[in-house]
């Protein structure tokens, strides 16, 4: 039987590049420091961010097969990738941490993957820990029933999503003098460096506890580049106690900055990114006549009506 063409994301038309808005904010202002948001929450309504940016070159790779994947039960890389399944009629699996939640009503991260096609498959967090393990990889898609699958880890970070995110530095060029984003398993950094014009450097601000992310940027830079690139750096101070953790000072932060400025704060991510440059601006951490462009990851969710 002939393999029908497969699905091509740039059928979605995304809106790349995305736009760069300068915010007037007085925190900065004072210190004579510019905002830039770029706004790649704007890309596509259903594949934000960072997202699209690493989703995109996995799809086309995938080249019509099912793409299966791994995440927790909040993860925003599930959802984005069953919406990709679901626009492009490519069949999806998703990988969860958590035997235990196969027991219980799915929460609405979840819900929303099954709606949107993907099925679901739980297994145990030892089981989780360890399925870059070749063996335990090979048996985790063979029980998903999925051995023919394209398989994209834990938050989409590989050598084609680092090379994806490459656009990013590229959009920029000479438009801020620091780029800052929020991150999870390191890929978009990774890509965005390597991308960044000369004299520029990338700031990450790593949502999860645990000292471990430089050695996975450079690692996926290896991959991706065959060498580390670009200038960047990693400031480890604004997990607010690790991934999904959203203490009352940051919900109280997050929609003071919406308020202020009118753009959505996603709270997992973009919300400590932007608490982490307030609070580095207070520190005097950039020198006066610096252009910073914090990288507007995603979209809160629920989206917005």
């Amino acid at each position: 039987m002939t393999r029908s063409a497969a699905p091509d994301p740039a059928a979605l038309s995304p809106r790349l590049p995305s736009p760069l808005q300068e915010v007037a904010d007085d925190r900065f202002g004072r210190r004579g420091l510019r905002l830039l948001l770029k706004r790649d929450d704007l890309i596509h309504p259903e594949l934000t961010g960072n997202k699209w940016r690493k989703l995109a070159p996995n799809l086309r790779a995938a080249a019509g097969r099912t793409v299966v994947t791994f995440g927790g039960a909040y993860s925003n890389h599930l959802r984005a990738t069953a919406a990709a399944g679901r626009l492009l009629g490519l069949p999806t699996v998703g990988v969860v941490r958590g035997q235990e939640l196969a027991e219980r009503p799915l929460n609405p991260s979840l819900a929303r993957c099954a709606a949107d096609g993907m099925r679901l498959h739980f297994v145990d967090r030892s089981t989780y820990r360890r399925k870059a393990e070749p063996g335990t990889l090979a048996a985790l898609v063979r029980a998903a029933g999925a051995e023919e699958a394209h398989v994209v880890p834990e938050g989409g970070s590989n050598a084609l999503a680092v090379r994806g995110c490459r656009a990013l530095g590229e959009e920029l060029g000479e438009q801020a003098d620091v780029v800052a984003l929020a991150c999870g398993t390191g890929g978009t950094l990774a890509g965005l460096a390597g991308g960044l014009a000369p004299g520029r450097r990338a700031l990450g601000i790593p949502v999860l506890r645990g000292g471990f992310l430089a050695a996975d940027i450079e690692a996926l830079q290896e991959r991706a580049f065959g060498a580390r690139r670009g200038t960047w750096s990693l400031d480890e101070r604004f997990h607010f106690g690790g991934y999904a953790r959203v203490p009352a000072e940051l919900e109280t932060f997050a929609e003071d900055f919406t308020a202020r400025h009118g753009v959505p704060v996603e709270r997992l991510y973009v919300a400590k990114l932007l608490y982490g440059l307030v609070a580095l601006a207070g520190e005097g951490a950039f020198p006066r006549g610096t252009t910073i462009a914090a990288v507007v990851t995603g979209s809160p969710f629920p989206a917005p009506a």
